[in-house]
């Protein structure tokens, strides 16, 4: 859990609870649109109120709704998240006035025993004004007038929010103060870490992990498991996950930002505006995160969706691991890993070497497995070569298999030299770049990848036209 004030955003159905929840933390990461009940699991962001940073957890609606329903499942997210918050922003429609679930659910806030601010959303224009003035017989104060939507009222929110915390405004000198000392110990920091070879920076900052595949593969349920609690909703019913929501734990001593993500289908089978929705913020959880897992239900290992989402991830330049979910379900387990196995690499040939695991989520076992492998290809995608190292492999590279020929002339390569990590990206100098064939090139990746230890991670190979880097010298 966060040290931070926590502010837990509940209400019913399409209140503006999501846009609130981005315009608070002055992101775009919830998902929001007119359909009702698009949220469904928890989502935290980080905001400051008077300069101070406080937790905005975004909930999904408030509902009536049967025992064991996908609706009642978010009804327990919901309430477990007021259990956890220190304030409650309660929110309601002002343009539809004060319903029966309002007060039902006004009710489930007042009875929590944590502040509780009443915040009446969409008051912009005449038509919010008579359910601003209904929102009185509530019994939680007086109303916050907002329009989540256009940004109107969010000074009085914060002043009101600070007050339920009992935080006070921060003054300007005071946040200098403060600024002065966060600076000073984020230069310690950098000190730290380039005495330890940037160890530091790989403590203090969350590895950033994707949970994706395709739906019902059980990657929320990896997601609780890894956590070790129900964070995430569950069932057998595909597509419960509609947006990527991170969680924050700790493991091997190391901390994980892991992103839950809704399951990706083909695009011809997608019609729901919800799932395009989800599958765009499950594309863009991939684009973001460091180490995507692709989650696999063993029972239906490896189809083409499965393959389509590993290739987007490797175009994305993202570290890879393949986890086989419901292990424990699988009688020969020998065969079926080794089929697997040569599916990744002749699928994936632009990352041989993808580290494949087994586990159960449902079972919780496995999991320290897998987040070995999911540590070790971070530290591959980070790796650096040193150029005199790599010239000399270019040399012996060269002599084993030289290049073509091409009008007569054969290209040379002359030099070698890695430009970044982060997915490790090489350049090398080349004659006449345009006439390399495309399949030496993946010989001089494949070769770098055996020769230097970088298996299952996306390899940049770039050519630049250049004249020999040496001339100069010898002329001199």
């Amino acid at each position: 859990m966060s040290d931070l004030p926590t502010i837990a955003i509940v209400g019913r159905p399409n209140v503006g609870k999501s846009t609130l929840f981005n315009r608070l933390t002055n992101t775009r990461s919830a998902l929001v649109s007119d359909l009702p009940g698009l949220t469904r699991d928890r989502r935290e962001g980080d905001a400051v109120f008077g300069g101070h940073a406080v937790r905005i957890v975004d909930t999904a609606g408030l509902e009536e709704a049967t025992p064991g329903s996908i609706a009642d499942r978010m009804r327990k997210q919901s309430e477990t998240a007021i259990v956890a918050a220190d304030a409650v922003l309660f929110v309601i429609d002002s343009r539809d006035g004060i319903t029966a679930a309002d007060e039902g659910f006004a009710r489930i806030a007042r009875s929590s025993g944590k502040p509780v601010v009443l915040v009446a959303n969409k008051c912009e224009g005449r038509h919010g004004q008579e359910g601003f003035y209904e929102a009185f017989k509530l019994g939680l104060g007086d109303p916050v007038a907002i329009s989540a939507e256009h940004g109107e009222g969010l000074v009085d929110l914060e002043v009101d929010v600070m007050a339920a915390l009992g935080l006070k405004d921060i003054t300007r000198r005071d946040v200098s103060k403060r600024k002065a000392r966060s600076e000073a110990k984020e230069q310690d920091e950098d000190e730290d870490e380039d005495a330890e070879g940037g160890d530091a920076s790989k403590r203090l900052k969350p590895l950033r992990v994707a949970i994706v595949g395709r739906p019902n593969a059980g990657k929320s349920t990896l997601v609780n498991a890894l956590v070790g609690e129900d964070r995430m909703i569950t069932g057998p019913e595909p597509g419960l996950t509609r947006d990527a929501v991170s969680t924050d734990f700790t493991i091997m001593g190391r901390t994980v930002r892991l992103f839950d993500t809704a399951g990706l289908r083909r695009k011809a089978k997608i019609n729901d505006l919800a799932e395009k929705l989800s599958a765009s913020d499950a594309v863009r959880a991939i684009r973001f995160a460091e180490v995507v897992v692709l989650l696999v239900d063993a029972e239906h290992p490896l189809e083409h969706q499965d393959l389509t989402i590993g290739s987007l991830a490797t175009e994305e330049g993202r570290a890879f691991v393949v986890a086989i979910n419901k292990w424990d379900l699988i009688e020969e387990k020998p065969k079926l890993m080794k089929d697997i196995r040569h599916l990744v690499d002749t699928s994936l040939t632009q990352v041989q070497g993808v580290p494949v695991v087994s586990l159960s989520a449902l079972g919780e076992r496995g999991l320290d497995q897998l987040m070995r492998a999911v540590f070790k290809a971070s530290d591959t995608w980070n790796r650096r070569v040193s150029t005199p190292d790599l010239n000399r492999w270019l040399h012996e590279a060269l002599a084993r298999h030289a290049p073509p020929a091409a009008s007569g002339r054969r290209i040379k390569l002359r030099y070698i030299t890695q430009l970044s990590t982060r997915p490790p990206t090489f350049v090398a100098f080349c004659s006449k770049p345009e006439d390399l064939p495309k399949s030496y090139i993946k010989y001089l990746t494949n070769s770098l990848r055996q020769a230097f230890d970088i298996p299952g991670v996306p390899i940049r190979f770039n050519l630049r036209k250049s004249d020999n880097p040496f001339a100069k010298s010898r002329k001199s």
